[in-house]
């Protein structure tokens, strides 16, 4: 897949004494025939089209969740990605009331984003919302860790593990959200890249991805090697969820992600060729995502506008383009 990627016979044995036990097969994973999409050339399944609710946190901040959730019900967003249980000015509200809007307007909560010290200190209580919220997986948005040499990935890939095996007592998934860094190398073993390493040494019954896929083009520019859509091939029951995001190049491929993002179309991101290569197995869902703050996206009306033009223009993508 990867001209870098581990030899894992010899970082296996480096790493002797390590708790972590995955066999071969399961890490290799099968590939299936099928190709993704649905039967009409749609690349992007509608039932499980749906959005990361950072993207329009300023509306949730001054309207609250209930007007959202309507909104985006009405475009025809199917699944919610949370960012945070709170609505700003709006008021208080509990993961019980978010759970009765969320039904009332015919979605499904999809995942959360949560922060690592959220789980060190209080993952029973993440679980218990992701329950009340009828979530099948909570993730987290941060690298694994921010320690880039082996001993740091295997240390956060033993936390991992072992939230990730609360959660799955619970039926549910625990995931990790990537940006560029995570395809970067090891600062000590230059020839190891580090989300190999993290693909490695966690187990995939309890430890699960999802891809941004703008941010995985960024890590391919900026650390080549790889294409993004083979990891997902390689390890398809792995990726649950996808961030369907569009970016624009950065002049200097080293800055920041290497892209900046923008509306769904609106870039250069080759998704038909990513989704019409896709192969099916699991079950994954596609939110749209825009990071940049509201107030410096360029249309109108803001971040609901966005949101409905970047649905709309999912809707449109096919398999024949």
């Amino acid at each position: 897949m990867a001209k870098n990627r581990i030899d894992r016979r010899a970082l296996l044995r480096g790493l002797a004494g390590t708790t972590v036990a995955v066999s071969a097969a399961s890490l290799a994973g099968a590939l299936p025939a099928a190709a993704s999409g649905d039967s009409n050339g749609h690349l992007i399944p509608r039932g499980h089209m749906g959005i990361q609710l950072y993207s329009v946190r300023d509306k949730i901040s001054q309207l609250g969740f209930a007007a959202v959730f309507e909104e985006l019900s009405r475009i025809g967003y199917r699944e919610v990605e949370f960012a945070g249980y709170t609505q700003g000015s709006v008021g208080p509200i509990t993961p019980a009331q978010i759970r009765q809007l969320i039904d009332d307007n015919g979605l499904k909560a999809a995942g959360s984003h949560r922060s690592l010290n959220d789980f060190r200190t209080n993952l029973e209580w993440e679980l218990d919302v992701a329950e009340t919220l009828g979530m099948p997986a909570v993730g987290t948005a941060q690298a694994p860790t921010g320690n880039r040499t082996i001993a740091g990935y295997q240390a956060a890939a033993a936390e991992f593990n072992a939230w990730g095996a609360a959660a799955a007592a619970r039926g549910i998934k625990l995931y990790q959200h990537n940006h560029t860094i995570e395809f970067s190398f090891a600062v000590d073993r230059p020839d190891v890249r580090l989300y190999d390493l993290f693909l490695e040494l966690t187990d995939p019954r309890y430890v699960y991805l999802e891809m941004d896929i703008l941010w995985a083009y960024g890590g391919a520019r900026k650390y080549p090697g790889f294409r993004p859509v083979d990891y997902v091939n390689a390890h398809p029951h792995r990726f649950p969820l996808f961030h369907v995001k569009d970016g624009v190049p950065l002049p200097d491929p080293q800055q920041g992600n290497s892209y900046v993002d923008v509306e769904f179309g609106d870039g250069v991101i080759p998704f038909p060729e990513f989704f019409g290569e896709l192969k099916s197995g699991g079950r994954f869902g596609y939110l749209w995502e825009m990071d940049r703050a509201p107030s410096a996206q360029p249309n109108p009306p803001g971040s609901l506008g966005a949101a409905e033009r970047s649905y709309q223009r999912m809707v449109e993508l096919r398999g024949d383009r």
